[in-house]
């Protein structure tokens, strides 16, 4: 074996070490700040209820009154509880058969 091929060994094996190391830096840190959602089943039941005593509300109303932002509340509205605003009014976005004879 030339010194060549040894130093390519070495360097081989310098590599993989690093490499190691900084892979198991990577997954052992744990992420501070913000967190990147703040939709959870207490704040979709808050939503929720919320919208059923109040179903004329505006987001910005919602927003004032639950402390929640309102970029979350719709998407909460929107994705987790398919509700679109139809007249001043928040509605299923895909009715039932019984919901279409009493639309609003």
């Amino acid at each position: 074996m030339n010194f060549e091929q040894r130093a390519n060994i070495k360097f081989c094996f310098k590599l993989g070490k690093t490499f190691t190391e900084t892979h198991n830096l990577m997954n052992d840190d744990a992420h501070t700040g913000r967190p990147k959602s703040t939709i959870n089943e207490n704040s979709i039941e808050v939503v929720r209820n919320f919208i059923k005593h109040e179903p004329k509300s505006s987001v910005r109303y919602m927003e004032m009154e639950l402390n929640i932002p309102k970029s979350t509340i719709y998407r909460i509205l929107t994705e987790h509880l398919g509700l679109q605003k139809v007249c001043a009014r928040f509605v299923p976005h895909k009715l039932t058969d019984d919901q279409k004879m009493h639309r609003i």
